[in-house]
């Protein structure tokens, strides 16, 4: 990022790691294809070995049925499924609002001719929750309810076993965020299986939600074949702060990012010095203590940065040229940051609004783009299961024929005379012209 910084900038921390390069590693990458292809080839019999070598775990079947799904809604604590049912509500009511503002419509252009946008749901979208050391079942409202909102009919969503066994509360939120099918399988053979189709596992359309660099790279590679929602890679927080800012809050608000694992870049960039180093001495006090050291202390000591700057619109030019993912902004006058940033996946506008609360609770949606992306594309919404399409039609003779007219130029310098040809006719029809290419016979007769 060193390209980035400003003349007046004072580095107080720099990254000891190199530079990230976008793009996946090579090991992973064949491990990824070859497990692809041998899915493809081989079906529900690949998908269990590997989901046996990977994650010592192979059922009798990968789908939950109704009397698991019940046994397992029995068994989550009263407290966890209130704070789930919270939460989602946030998802949703938000998820809601983006969709009110997604607008069809149907203009007449001139007379007869009607161009028209409707905005059709994906029909079907398979739904990654992460499991793991760090289950992140909060990924499951996020992709699920909204997915529902858009109107998607089937969500089959996956998730790997913890400790094998069912993750009882990841599939309490799948269930109620209205996951259609809920499968207790993990990884590239859980991406391969959803996308491509097995015996058991009927193909989805679209792919949702984070997972781990071998995830990220099923996703990558099955692009196209199906969609998905955005490349990810390792989680990002900048914060923007002034001299009114908290340096042990925004200590702990770094280091709350930092511990999604050891290569998660976590920066601050601040008017003032002393602040600056003031966090410093925080994060060092912090880390001993902090039970997800061993993520958290990687990530710091590795990709941690601060930066001194003399102006707050030098403050923001910086974070924009960093385009992270989430942006915290800690400053007397947070919600000028919304006017003078552009390059983010989401901003947290003050104090009291912190980056875990995206993450789990506020109603936004928390996967979003990394590694830059946020140059040129947003996160996950609703309007990201739905294909925007249009439609046509003219019901006016003379105004097909006008267009007919012109389009047989148009398609004429383009040397494509059969679309010219597709123009002509209609002249013919509607208008009574003849074209040398057609016979006599084809002109319209009144």
């Amino acid at each position: 990022m060193s390209a980035l910084f400003t003349s007046t900038s004072l580095a107080l921390k720099t990254r000891a790691a190199g530079e990230r390069v976008a793009g996946s590693d090579p090991k992973v990458k064949n491990t990824v294809e070859e497990v692809i292809a041998d899915i493809r080839d081989r079906g529900d019999v690949a998908v269990r070995e590997y989901s046996q070598k990977f994650d010592a775990w192979a059922p009798e079947s990968f789908l939950l049925g109704a009397e698991q799904i019940a046994d397992v809604m029995a068994r989550v604590p009263g407290q966890v499924l209130a704070d789930i049912r919270f939460v989602q509500t946030q998802v949703r009511t938000m998820a809601e609002h983006q969709l009110a503002s997604l607008q069809e419509f149907e203009v007449e252009t001139f007379p007869g001719v009607f161009l028209g946008q409707k905005n059709v749901p994906v029909t079907t979208i398979g739904a990654y929750v992460p499991g793991g050391r760090y289950p992140l079942l909060a990924s499951a409202h996020m992709t699920v309810v909204t997915a529902k909102v858009a109107g998607v009919e089937r969500v089959a969503a996956a998730t790997p076993p913890i400790d094998g066994g069912i993750p009882d509360a990841t599939v309490a939120a799948l269930h109620l965020a209205g996951a259609d099918e809920i499968y207790i399988l993990g990884g590239v053979q859980a991406i391969a299986a959803l996308a491509v189709g097995t015996e058991t596992i009927d193909p989805v359309h679209m792919l949702a939600g984070p997972g781990n660099a071998f995830v990220a790279e099923a996703k990558r590679q099955l692009f196209g074949e199906v969609g998905i929602d955005l490349f990810a890679g390792p989680t990002e927080v900048l914060i923007v702060a002034d001299e009114h800012a908290d340096p042990f809050v925004v200590a702990v608000d770094l280091l709350s990012q930092a511990e999604h694992g050891p290569d998660s870049p976590a920066v601050l960039i601040t008017t003032s010095e002393d602040l600056g180093r003031a966090v410093i001495d925080h994060v060092d006090r912090l880390l001993p203590g902090m039970p997800t050291r061993d993520f958290a202390e990687a990530a710091w000591r590795d990709y941690g940065e601060v930066h001194v700057v003399d102006t707050l619109n030098e403050a923001y030019a910086l974070a924009d040229g960093y385009a992270f993912e989430h942006v915290q902004i800690m400053t007397a006058q947070p919600r000028e940051a919304l006017e003078k940033m552009r390059h983010y996946g989401a901003l947290f506008l003050g104090e009291g609004t912190c980056v875990s609360y995206g993450d789990k609770t506020i109603g936004t949606n928390h996967v979003l783009p990394t590694r830059g992306a946020a140059r040129y594309t947003g996160g996950l919404w609703v309007g990201k299961f739905l294909r925007t399409v249009t439609y046509q039609e003219v019901r006016n003779e003379e105004s097909s024929a006008m267009l007919g007219e012109i389009t047989g130029r148009a398609a004429r310098v383009e040397r494509f005379e059969g679309h010219a040809r597709s123009g002509d006719v209609r002249v013919a029809k509607y208008r009574g012209d003849t074209f040398e290419w057609m016979p006599q016979s084809a002109a319209r007769k009144d």
